[in-house]
């Protein structure tokens, strides 16, 4: 049973905003104080990440269990009143949350997801040292010098030259 009434569990719901979550406002001030800089919310990417490293070419979502569904959480439990809604609107979230990582991805973009339950006190360094890793992981690796190997091919012709003989070019022009 709800101890709320039904008034004060929607004003209740109401009042939860998707942006300067206090999960949110830890990663970036841990980010901020290793020198880390970012974006909030960009616009013209799809699902308007909550941070963007574009020197990285990485987005991070950071995501409440709750509202995202996530799967095994103890802090994820669907409501005892109005079940089916909540079903559907927490699928709705999974599903545009994987429709836009696909489209970043497509854009050449990095997606990291951290879960509100991650950032709590017990584990929450643990995350973030880990989160500055991979993003330095991510910055050596699209930095690394790639070896060029030039492609073997039959006619052993480079680009400018002609696949017919000099002699037969010049004898063509003259006829």
């Amino acid at each position: 049973m709800d101890r709320l009434t039904e008034e004060q569990r929607h004003r209740n719901m109401a009042a939860i905003h998707g942006k300067d979550t206090k999960p949110e406002i830890l990663v970036r001030k841990f980010l901020f104080s290793r020198g880390f800089r970012y974006r909030l919310n960009h616009p013209r990417l799809p699902g308007h990440p909550d941070l963007v490293l574009r020197k990285y070419r990485t987005v991070i979502f950071v995501n409440g269990c709750f509202w995202h569904g996530h799967e095994n959480c103890k802090y994820f439990r669907l409501p005892k009143t109005n079940i089916d809604f909540w079903q559907k609107k927490i699928e709705r979230n999974k599903e545009r949350d994987k429709k836009e990582q696909c489209q970043l991805a497509a854009m050449g973009w990095h997606c990291i997801t951290i879960w509100e339950c991650q950032l709590k006190p017990k584990i929450r360094m643990q995350t973030l040292e880990s989160l500055a890793y991979t993003l330095n992981h991510i910055f050596l690796e699209d930095r690394k010098v790639k070896a060029y190997e030039m492609p073997e091919s039959d006619d052993g012709l480079m680009a400018a030259e002609s696949r017919f003989p000099y002699e037969k070019i010049e004898n063509a022009k003259h006829v």
